[in-house]
């Protein structure tokens, strides 16, 4: 049966979930739950997520993410391969860990993305595990309640779902808390005026980070699909690259470095296929893939990495859509 391809928009929010094969309760164990964490950390932080809800339950997960220009399917393949291929080597076991590839659900509804955030938070609650979230130690409402040290939870960014100011919407999403635990506590007064203007804050969000606009159309890049040799002969033209540098067998690290930036950039953000990239660079498929892994890991540590990436992604699209607008006139 053909799989229904996904809805993918840069800077969409995005409702992900899947569950262990079989309902085991993997996550009942403390270590493997704090695994399955530190790996999602790993790759929020790598492909530039915006997440303003999670929950990990005993044999399932929720994430309510923002994506970046990094497709989605990317940082769910390396969470749940990561995490898959460890507990099968801890374990001494072999066969699939989840039940079948995750789900995600575009959300466009801003009322909706409000009661998911809820949802989520309130899920180990749902479930009889606890009944205070903020004692639950794998879900995001504890972050915020607590305001713990590394919170996964973008705070504000989530706040934003409840109010502009941070005292107000804190207030209001901790209300919306308590009613879902007890609805009678809708009779409940806030302690915060809203009329107490001068006493609060402005939420600090990121503003430059991709996002869906009121009519539903993305602010990130436009990147039309380009065939791999195409896209390696005009990422050289940008960069200053030499083509026949690159499908040589030099190992200088210029030539490295270079490899490692068209490879990231092809895999990250203009849907190329590694296996032709690989044919593109006369190189092993594996060795393309291994260089798409070092120049996602390098651009978190390189500054000059990341902004020559971003530099090359925006000229190329400009350049793009400068041939499309000739093209068409």
């Amino acid at each position: 049966m053909v799989r229904r391809p996904r809805i993918v928009v840069e800077g969409g929010w995005y409702h992900v979930y899947n569950r262990v094969s079989s309902g085991e309760q993997i996550f009942a164990e403390p270590n493997e739950a704090i695994e399955f964490v530190e790996i999602f950390r790993d790759v929020k932080k790598r492909d530039g997520w915006t997440v303003i809800a999670w929950a990990l339950l005993s044999n399932h997960y929720h994430l309510l993410l923002r994506t970046s220009s990094v497709p989605l399917w990317r940082g769910m393949h390396g969470i749940q391969n990561r995490f898959s291929r460890g507990f099968n080597r801890r374990h001494g076991r072999t066969g699939g860990v989840w039940q079948g590839r995750y789900k995600a659900k575009y959300v466009e509804d801003q009322s909706y993305l409000d009661r998911l955030v809820l949802y989520v938070h309130l899920n180990p609650v749902k479930a009889g595990l606890v009944e205070d979230p903020a004692e639950y130690l794998f879900a995001g409402h504890r972050e915020v309640k607590k305001r713990t040290r590394s919170p996964l939870v973008d705070i504000d960014e989530m706040l934003l779902c409840f109010g502009e100011t941070q005292k107000a919407a804190r207030q209001s999403y901790l209300r919306a808390i308590r009613i879902g635990i007890d609805p009678d506590t809708a009779e409940v007064k806030p302690t915060w005026h809203p009329f107490d203007v001068g006493k609060d804050k402005p939420l600090n969000v990121n503003t430059n980070a991709p996002y869906v606009d009121f009519l539903g159309r993305s602010t990130g890049l436009d990147r039309p699909t380009l065939e791999a040799g195409e896209f390696v002969k005009r990422v050289c033209e940008i960069a200053g690259f030499d083509m026949g540098q690159l499908t040589s067998r030099a190992k200088d690290r210029a030539t490295a470095g270079a490899r490692r930036l068209v490879v990231t950039l092809g895999v990250e953000r203009w849907r190329q296929n590694r296996t032709a990239l690989a044919v593109v660079l006369n190189k092993n498929p594996d060795v393309v893939s291994w260089w798409a892994g070092e120049g996602a890991r390098r651009k978190l540590e390189d500054e000059d990495f990341a902004a020559e990436l971003e530099r090359i992604d925006e000229e190329l699209s400009a350049s793009e859509a400068e041939a499309n607008d000739d093209a068409t006139s």
